[in-house]
C-alpha cells in the first residue's frame, strides 16, 4: 500500500512544477481590488461634479452674505474688489467632461481649493478603509519606512496597477515617493498649453495624496502629503511625519 501511496503522489508533485507562471495565473488569477479603468472615470467624473458642487456653495455663500450685509447684519466690504476678468473654459480639455461650465471667473481659484480639500477628503477616507482590507492578514509595521515601502508597493500597485518608480528619504521624517507615468494625469492635457494642463493636474492629484495621507493615519502614522507636478506624466509626493515618529 506504501508503494502505490508513492506513485499516485509523484507525478503530481512533478506535473506541477512543469506548469508555467503565467498559465498557473490564469487559472488562479490574483485577487484585483481597485478596478483601473473604473477608478480614472471616477476620478475625472468626481473632479467635474465637486466643481460644479463648489459653484453652488459659493453662489450661496455670497448670496447669504450680500443679504445680510443689506440687512445690516454684516459691516459692509472696506473696499470693492477689483472686477474679474472671465476665464474661459471648454469642454475639449480631455479629462473633463463634456457637460462642465465654461465662463468661470477668477473666484475659480477659490473654488478649485475648496475642491481639493473636499478631494483629498474623499482620498483620506478610502486610503484609511483599503489599508484596513490589505492589512487585515499583515503584522504591524515596526519601522517607518516599512509603512512607507507598503504604500509605494502595495497601495500602489493596487491603486495604479505599478510600484513607485523611486524613493527618498533623508531619514528626518521627510519622504519623497517619484512616479514618472502617475495613471491619473497621464492622459491630461487642455488646448491652452502645458502650463494650463499641470495647473488643472494639481486637481486630480487631491485625491490620490489623500489616499496616501489616509493610508498612513490607519497604520498610525500622522503627517502631511504634498503633490507636486512640475513635468506631465511625472507626480512627486512629499511626505512629511512628525519628529520620532
Amino acid at each position: 500500500m506504501s508503494g502505490r501511496n508513492s506513485l499516485q503522489v509523484a507525478p503530481s508533485i512533478s506535473s506541477a512544477s512543469f506548469v508555467h507562471p503565467s498559465l498557473a495565473a490564469l487559472g488562479d488569477p490574483p485577487i484585483r481590488q481597485i478596478d483601473a479603468a473604473v477608478m480614472d472615470y471616477f476620478l475625472i467624473e468626481l473632479v467635474t461634479t465637486l466643481k460644479d458642487s463648489s459653484a453652488v456653495a459659493t453662489a450661496r455663500q455670497k448670496k447669504i452674505e450680500k443679504e445680510m450685509i443689506e440687512a445690516g447684519l454684516l459691516p459692509p466690504p472696506s473696499a470693492p474688489a477689483a472686477p474679474a476678468v472671465p476665464k474661459k473654459e471648454s469642454a475639449r480639455d480631455s479629462v473633463t467632461s463634456l457637460n462642465s461650465k465654461s465662463g468661470k471667473s477668477v473666484v475659480v481659484d477659490e473654488e478649485e481649493e475648496a475642491v481639493r480639500v473636499r478631494l483629498e477628503a474623499i482620498g483620506v477616507h478610502v486610503g484609511a478603509n483599503f489599508t484596513e482590507r490589505l492589512c487585515r492578514d499583515r503584522q504591524l509595521f515596526v519601522e517607518t519606512l516599512d509603512a512607507i515601502k507598503f504604500i509605494c508597493k502595495d497601495i500602489w500597485a493596487a491603486c495604479w496597477d505599478k510600484q513607485v518608480d523611486n524613493l527618498r528619504t533623508n531619514h528626518r521624517g521627510i519622504y519623497v515617493l517619484q512616479d514618472n507615468g502617475f495613471k491619473p494625469i497621464a492622459r491630461l492635457s487642455s488646448w491652452q498649453g502645458r502650463s494650463e494642463a499641470m495647473k488643472r493636474a494639481k486637481l486630480y492629484a487631491a485625491m490620490p495624496a489623500g489616499i496616501i495621507r489616509g493610508a498612513l493615519a490607519r497604520l498610525g502614522y500622522h503627517g502631511t502629503v504634498t503633490p507636486e507636478i512640475t513635468s506631465l506624466p511625472q507626480c512627486t509626493f512629499q511626505v512629511k511625519l512628525p519628529k520620532g515618529v
